[in-house]
């Protein structure tokens, strides 16, 4: 039989199950039930995921119209920068034009995800002086980096894969950028110290990745002798650079170009006239590979930690 709730003057209704019998009564759910449940829904962490989703998705979707738009334009802007370079070449191949137009093609190509970054150390560099620049390498954008960081007229050493595209490889040649054949052994060591010398006669220092390729984990590979077997060979001084942060800029394994800030430290500079490669050249490297590290590790850290 139905009773009577004394508070609400509303029947209790009881339900029966045939095979277990009368359960407890069933009542309206109350106001201050109703608020102790969505107070309850409402704090748990899944919200905090879903917003932290949105923001990564909000990310990678300006990463992708920033890229698909940009870089477009970019390899534009590049291949008329070549032809300029190549025509202009003809007739003045060592001129200082060369120079302008890297820094402004580093500039624009900086300002694609854009990168923000700090120079430490340029008072290291003697401008009138050549170097062997060893640079720890991270992303596609270590080079304007590098361009654009450090106070000199700089070269680099690329695969000979890379002068096979139309246009660029030449005007490539046309600015004294050096290519390298990694499978000719003896004979790319001499063709690489023919190109430094004529680099050198130019005004140019030469820019080198001892590590061989970038790192895809954010850590510095192990370095090689090359570079600085080419220094010794040269008499030219070693100027180490710690690039850190293109790496979260251009990420391993991804297409798409972020926002972020990046960093280059300028270490003192190494004299290698009177060392010798049989003598003086894995003591070299390793002493630059621990310095780099050391630097590198500590800003790593730092980047983190903001």
């Amino acid at each position: 039989m139905d009773q009577t709730d004394p508070l609400h003057d509303a029947p209790i209704v009881t339900t029966v199950d045939a095979t277990i019998g009368p359960t407890r009564p069933e009542t309206l759910c109350t106001e201050s039930d109703a608020s102790g449940l969505f107070y309850r829904y409402a704090s748990q962490p899944f919200t905090t995921v879903d917003l932290s989703t949105l923001t990564t998705m909000k990310q990678t979707a300006t990463a992708l119209l920033r890229t698909i738009i940009a870089v477009p334009l970019f390899l534009f802007y590049t291949f008329v920068n070549a032809a300029i370079i190549v025509a202009y070449g003809t007739f003045r191949p060592a001129s200082p034009v060369h120079d302008w137009i890297v820094k402004r093609w580093s500039y624009f190509f900086l300002k694609i995800p854009p990168v923000k970054f700090t120079i430490e150390g340029s008072h290291n560099v003697d401008p009138t002086q050549r170097y062997i620049v060893v640079a720890n390498h991270l992303s596609m954008f270590d080079i304007p980096m590098l361009f654009l960081t450090i106070p000199l007229h700089g070269r680099f050493l690329s695969k000979k894969e890379v002068f096979k595209v139309p246009l660029v490889g030449r005007a490539m040649r046309t600015i004294g950028i050096i290519e390298i054949d990694r499978s000719s052994g003896q004979s790319s060591r001499q063709a690489i110290n023919k190109g430094v010398q004529l680099a050198a006669e130019r005004g140019y220092s030469l820019i080198v990745f001892p590590e061989g390729t970038r790192s895809q984990d954010g850590n510095l590979l192990p370095f090689k002798k090359g570079a600085f077997r080419i220094a010794i060979d040269n008499g030219l001084p070693i100027l180490p650079v710690v690039l850190e942060g293109t790496d979260r800029v251009s990420r391993a394994g991804s297409k798409l170009f972020y926002p972020g800030e990046a960093s280059a430290t300028i270490l003192e500079p190494i004299v290698t006239s009177n060392m010798t490669n049989r003598d003086d050249l894995t003591t070299l490297m390793r002493t630059v590979e621990a310095s780099m590290t050391t630097i590198y590790e500590e800003k790593h850290r730092v980047a983190a930690d903001r």
